[in-house]
Order: structure tokens, then C-alpha cells, then sequence
């Protein structure tokens, strides 16, 4: 996979999370060598990173990881805007773009920013689509019907961010360091039996911080399982869809249906004080207080051996939003690290959150 026509990097992130998604990159960049500024227009749901040094490109290509990055939806190389783009043949200054990355592609993906203004130049993402579509396969650029589902699905995707019609970012990802859904979201449907919609926030946990073999032996069936802060029961229904066995942790009500299922044992219980009396494979925890009171309740769960596996969110505050998710890092891999317990922690700002991140905690070789 070749850089040398990129220049700088195009990341998605959540609306109003621009200045957490700049100042994330600028410090991870830094931490390689590399030195460069980020462009974040608040409320635009995008960043752009741009090296001082173009060879610098090379560098994050092969040293950046997107599942380790908090903020950012997508992680794109990208050669820069291309604007100017005509009515009758936009097709034509995308595609000589795309050429100058020199390699096919599995795939195309149209994309806009996940903001209301953009709505409009959503839909004309997918009118376009199948025009770009047939230039890209006339000029050579997708790989055809006749070449293997695992070549295609291995080879980068091309992806065209739009800010209107008349202008696009063309870059590249490389699918296995990127988000594999379409501007970075997945699609996920509320099931109607879901107590509530934070059934969704734990379903998109599951599926984008676990790879698909941690899940299958991290997640089996009669697995025990505690939820602190359990009311009205979406986590819990969703652990509970999954055949695992859960202890739900509230002084709230949960909901009927769901204990009548006979998976949810609810206990009113403060989830800052209860303990179990033996320890459980998972951990899960979506109470609403501060962030580092988290991480040091789930750290000291981990670090005592009450559980292997934990999935919680941290509400963050609404300055410093980036340094606070740094601190609860901080917190949780001390403990662990004076309790000698191997680690693996993960932090994104999903979809389905808002104001919070999500961390999966794994103790354990990985």
C-alpha cells in the first residue's frame, strides 16, 4: 500500500467532538516523531491532519492504529480536497485523482459528514454512486466480479468525502485499520423488546471492540455476568440475549418482561458497594456519575479478580474532554499494573454514545 500520494489524514468523528479528535491525533503523531497541525471547524464531524513532512505519511501508514484512537469514526489517507468539481463530469477530476494512488480498490464508499446541513449532500452521494462506480471500473480502478471475495475485501477502499457537490476529499483506508461501515456508522436496528435504546450502545461495544474471534470466546453461553446501574435493563437484556447469566445492580426498577425471562436476577443494590461473592466473567457498567470514579471502580473489580472481562462507559465533562478520558486510562492501567495483572484496554467514542466514551477492559494475554 503506497502514500506517496497523500498528504494528510481524514478522520470522522461526532459532531462537536472536533477539538478532542484534533488534539488526540496531534498527540498520537507525536508520540511516532512526526509534527504537523489539524484543521477542525466545530460542529463539521471531521478533522483533517496534515504532516509538516509529507514522508511523514509513510509513517503513520504503517504506525497508526484506528482501534486505538478514542475520537475519530474513520481513519482515511487522503491526497487533499478537490474542488471545482463540474456539473456535466465530476467523474473525470475524481478518477485522475484516484489514479495517482496507483493500486485498485475492493470498494467505494460517497460520504458526508454526520451533521443535519449535510443531509442534502447525503442524498447526493447516493445519486452519484453509480456514476463514480462505472468511471472507477472503466478506468481499471475496482476489482471485478471475477476476482476473490478475499482480494476484494482486503484491497483499500476508496472513499470520497463531500462537503457539497462541487467538492470532495478522495483518499484511501486500508480495511484492516479502519471502521469496515459506511461514514464510520454502523447500522444497527432497535430491537422492540429492548427495555431501553442503551441496548444499542452495548450491542455496537460488542461488535466494534472485540474482533469477531474474542467474541466467540469471550462471549459463550452460561458466562456470569454483573450489571451495576442496571435500570431499566437495556444492557442487561442484551447480555441476557447473548445466554449469559445476569446479576442486574440497581435501586431503580427494571423491566417486567426481562426478569421474567429468568436470565436477570435484579438485586437492589448500590453499584458502588456490591460485590460478588464469587468472581464473574463479565463486568458491565453504564452508571451515570463521574468518569474517574469509573475507572477506579471498574479498575478495583479487575485488579481484585472479581471479573475478566468488563465493558463500562464514562459520562465526560464538558471542557477537558479528551485529558479526563487520558486520566481514567491512567487509572485503570495503574491498578492493574500495581496488582500485576495483564491488560488490554480499549476506548472509542461510539455511535451510540453521546457525551461519553466506552471502554472494553480485558485482563488476561491477549
Amino acid at each position: 500500500m503506497s502514500f506517496a500520494a497523500c498528504h494528510s489524514l481524514l478522520l470522522y468523528c461526532r459532531a462537536g467532538f472536533e477539538k478532542e479528535c484534533a488534539t488526540e491525533i496531534i498527540d498520537v503523531a507525536t508520540t511516532l516523531g512526526i509534527s504537523g497541525f489539524a484543521k477542525a471547524k466545530a460542529d463539521s464531524a471531521y478533522v483533517v491532519f496534515t504532516p509538516h513532512e509529507t514522508a511523514a505519511m509513510s509513517t503513520l501508514g504503517r504506525h497508526l492504529h484506528y482501534a486505538e484512537l478514542i475520537f475519530a469514526r474513520q481513519l482515511i489517507y487522503t491526497s487533499g480536497l478537490v474542488t471545482g468539481l463540474p456539473v456535466a463530469h465530476r467523474t473525470v477530476p475524481l478518477v485522475k485523482v484516484a489514479q495517482a494512488f496507483a493500486m485498485r480498490f475492493g470498494s467505494l464508499q460517497l460520504e458526508t459528514a454526520d451533521t443535519n446541513d449535510a443531509k442534502e449532500t447525503l442524498a447526493f452521494c447516493r445519486q452519484f454512486a453509480p456514476h463514480m462506480q462505472r468511471a472507477l471500473a472503466q478506468a481499471g480502478l475496482l476489482a471485478d466480479e471475477g476476482e476473490s471475495k478475499e482480494a476484494s475485501t482486503d484491497a483499500p477502499r476508496l472513499h470520497l468525502f463531500f462537503l457539497g457537490s462541487a467538492a470532495a476529499y478522495v483518499g484511501f483506508s486500508n480495511p484492516g485499520n479502519s471502521s469496515p461501515w459506511a461514514m464510520g456508522i454502523p447500522r444497527l436496528k432497535m430491537p422492540r423488546e429492548a427495555p431501553s435504546r442503551s441496548a444499542l450502545k452495548l450491542v455496537e461495544a460488542l461488535f466494534v471492540m472485540l474482533s469477531d474471534a474474542e467474541r466467540e470466546t469471550r462471549l459463550k453461553p452460561g458466562m456470569r455476568a454483573v450489571d451495576l446501574g442496571a435500570a431499566p435493563g437495556g444492557w442487561s437484556w442484551q447480555l441476557a440475549r447473548n445466554n449469559l447469566l445476569v446479576t442486574a445492580i440497581d435501586n431503580g426498577t427494571l423491566d417486567k418482561a426481562l426478569l421474567a425471562g429468568g436470565m436477570v436476577e435484579h438485586l437492589r443494590e448500590d453499584g458502588f458497594h456490591y460485590k460478588p461473592k464469587k468472581p464473574v466473567d463479565w463486568l458491565v457498567c453504564d452508571m451515570v456519575e463521574s468518569p474517574s470514579r469509573i475507572a477506579t471502580l471498574v479498575g478495583e473489580w479487575a485488579a481484585s479478580g472479581l471479573c475478566r472481562e468488563s465493558i463500562f462507559n464514562l459520562k465526560l465533562p464538558m471542557k477537558k474532554r479528551y485529558e479526563e478520558a487520558q486520566r481514567c486510562r491512567d487509572i485503570v492501567a495503574t491498578r492493574l499494573e500495581q496488582a500485576g495483572v495483564p491488560y488490554t484496554l480499549r476506548m472509542k467514542q461510539l455511535y451510540h454514545d453521546r457525551e461519553e466514551i466506552t471502554a472494553y477492559l480485558h485482563c488476561g494475554k491477549s
